[in-house]
Formats: structure tokens, C-alpha cells, sequence
């Protein structure tokens, strides 16, 4: 078939890539998004990678990609100087730079996202419901509380709503109302709708509270400014939170009870790597499968962990093997390179269903920088 010929901008590329992996669910730690780049150059190439190395950045010139997009974040630290030649970071950005070539991450995103890291690996395990093992927080809309005299709260209630609030889900106008009592005294510069200054007054009243998005605060405030009868109406707002439904980490029942010596001869086949190592007792049967790419770190031991689990993750420090031992349960290693890289071909096929005019390729001089003896 023909690709299209409509033009992708750096901007579309990045707004595609944000749908596969959030940047929200990115570790607060991390460096992801466009690390070097101008978001309105026209793109018509792009490169996936695990590592950003001089032997990607040839490739990438060779094969003239206006776009990298490396898992791992190059500009991690911060960099006082951008110079050539030389092999560091500083050198390879530069060098991506001078030649018009973005940069963009995606790390612990595409580590939380679905269809991400771990949900790969997951997948390779047989493993039907992972779930995560750290949820990822996010921003939410806002509950807006307001007190309105009870024979104004219709009024308010429906101004409030043709301003934006009220929706939840599918569902519109939604609201929800207390009866109370109200009190006040005003000051001898105030003029009280109901009552009078400078006395004590009692008033029925409603706590009207309804759901509003963050771009639809301004007018949901104005208009209990406008229809509220009080010359100064009292009124809150509460940030809400998401329900979480992503995370860091995968664990997960496997298919049928397996070694980890079994599993791991099944998942190095499976993703080409090099090497594995087992911590533990290889022969033990398992169950359930924990998995966190890269370096799982503390991370596994968030659950209650036995003899029936083993850990799948990319590398492992000696006193976390020490920890896995202690907990009596195992860990497969594939390395922290081979345990990621599984992600690059689905990722692809994501983009370009995203941006059919762009030519997605994975890189070929990618490497795991670890060589099996």
C-alpha cells in the first residue's frame, strides 16, 4: 500500500506517543516527554531504541530518522555543557541536535502504561489479569461545594451545570444536596440580601456539591458569583483524586505451576536473550509470577511473598538476591536490557496505527552492552 503523504509533525508524534504512554504515570523521579527537539519540524521517520549510544545516533543519521525515541532518558542529570566531539551524552545530543534529529522518552510511562514493560513480559508468561504492584496517582476533577439559601438552590444547581459541572461518567446534572442551617452577622459595610447588618441572622440553607473538570472551574465559580443571591456566596473546592487503575510492577497467576528454571529458558528463547540468572531454588514450583523490567529493586516485596512466586525482572543486586532468598521465594534475571527491549515491536505497531504517514522503525544497532560467555 501506499503511505499516505499528509505530513506529521514533531508535535503530532509526541501527542500519539503521550496515548501509548502517559507521561502522568511516569515515576515523579524521572525525565520522560521530548528531551531535544522542535515540536512544528516535519517528521517523516522515526527510530525506537532501548539505549541512545553513538552506534543508534549513526544509525539514526544514516537511516535519516528526524526522531529518536529512547527508552531510557539520555538527558537524565543535568548537563552544564553540549559539546562534540566526544561519546558522553552532552556529545550525542549535540550531535542529535546539529543534525535536526528529536529526542523523546518514554522510561517509567511506558513501564506504568498498558500494553507497557511489564504488561509485555506478562504476556510472554501467559499471564491472563496482571495487576499492578504500585499504583500510579493522578489528577482528578474538583468537587465544588457551595451554600445556597434553599429557595435559590434550583437556580444555582442549574446554572452550575450548563457551566460544566455535574457530569459523571455518562451521566449529566448530577449533584448532591444536604438541608442545614446557616448563620451570620454582617459587618456596617455589608448590605445582607436576607436579614440585616450588624445582626445575628439564621437562615435554611443547602450544601450543594457537584463534580467539575479543572477547565470548566472558572465558569462553574462565575456563575454561583452570578445567581447565588448572597453578596458574598461561601462556597469550596476539593481537589479529587482518580481512581488508580495503572501502575509500576506487574504480578499475575500463571497459566499452570511451572520452575523458574523451565521459565526461564522460556522466556530467554522468547525475547533473545543472551543470558538469565536464577536466584533461589530452580526447581521449586511456582505459581505466580511478580515482574518488574529493568532493576526490580524493593519493589516485590510490596506483597507477601513465599515460596510459590517468583521474581521476573532484568537485574538484581547481590542483597536484594540476599532478600529473595530470605522471603523463600525465587527470581529469574534476563537482563535489564532484554527485559525491556520485548516492549520496541509493540510499541511500534502502536505508532503507526497512530500516525499511518510515519515510518516507525526499530533500531538495529541497539544493543544489550552485557555479552553471554
Amino acid at each position: 500500500m501506499a503511505r499516505s503523504t499528509q505530513k506529521t509533525r514533531l508535535s503530532d508524534a509526541c501527542a500519539a506517543m503521550e496515548t501509548i504512554a502517559p507521561l502522568r504515570l511516569a515515576q515523579s523521579w524521572d525525565n520522560v516527554g521530548l528531551l531535544a527537539g522542535d515540536l512544528e519540524t516535519a517528521i517523516r521517520r522515526v527510530l525506537l531504541c532501548i539505549d541512545l549510544t553513538p552506534v543508534v545516533v549513526d544509525e539514526a543519521v544514516r537511516k535519516r530518522v528526524q526522531l529518536v525515541m529512547a527508552y531510557h532518558p539520555p538527558l537524565f542529570k543535568p548537563i552544564h555543557r553540549l559539546t562534540t566531539p566526544g561519546t558522553d551524552t552532552a556529545a550525542l545530543l549535540f550531535r542529535c541536535i546539529e543534525k535536526g534529529i528529536a529526542v523523546y522518552s518514554v522510561h517509567t510511562a511506558l513501564d506504568a502504561a498498558e500494553g507497557g514493560t511489564n504488561d509485555r513480559i506478562a504476556e510472554l508468561c501467559g499471564i491472563a489479569q496482571a495487576q499492578p504492584l504500585e499504583f500510579v496517582g493522578g489528577e482528578g476533577a474538583y468537587k465544588v461545594v457551595v451554600f445556597v439559601p434553599a429557595e435559590h438552590v434550583d437556580a444555582v444547581a442549574d446554572a452550575m451545570f450548563k457551566a460544566g459541572a455535574g457530569w459523571i461518567g455518562d451521566y449529566e446534572r448530577c449533584s448532591f444536596r444536604t438541608p442545614g442551617t446557616g448563620t451570620f452577622r454582617g459587618g456596617k459595610s455589608t448590605n445582607p440580601t436576607i436579614g440585616r447588618a450588624g445582626r445575628n441572622e439564621t437562615i435554611d440553607e443547602v450544601r450543594l456539591e457537584s463534580v467539575t473538570p479543572r477547565s470548566a472551574l472558572p465558569a462553574v465559580i462565575d456563575a454561583i458569583r452570578r445567581v447565588n443571591p448572597y453578596d458574598e456566596p461561601a462556597f469550596d473546592i476539593y481537589p479529587m483524586a482518580k481512581v488508580p487503575t495503572r501502575g509500576i510492577g506487574r504480578y499475575g497467576n500463571l497459566p499452570k505451576s511451572v520452575t523458574p528454571a523451565t521459565l526461564a529458558r522460556r522466556l530467554k528463547k522468547a525475547i533473545g536473550a543472551g543470558y538469565t540468572q536464577i536466584v533461589g531454588n530452580r526447581d521449586q514450583q511456582v505459581t505466580r509470577a511478580v515482574i518488574c523490567v529493568g532493576s526490580a529493586g524493593s519493589l516485590p516485596f510490596k506483597l507477601s511473598l513465599s515460596d510459590r512466586d517468583v521474581i521476573i525482572t532484568g537485574e538484581i543486586r547481590h542483597h536484594d538476591a540476599l532478600t529473595i532468598e530470605r522471603h523463600g521465594c525465587s527470581a529469574v534475571a534476563l537482563g535489564h536490557w532484554s527485559s525491556e527491549r520485548p516492549v520496541l515491536e509493540p510499541f511500534a505497531r502502536a505508532l503507526s496505527e497512530r500516525l499511518p504517514a510515519l515510518e516507525v522503525i526499530v533500531s538495529e544497532a541497539d544493543h544489550d552492552p552485557f555479552v553471554a560467555v
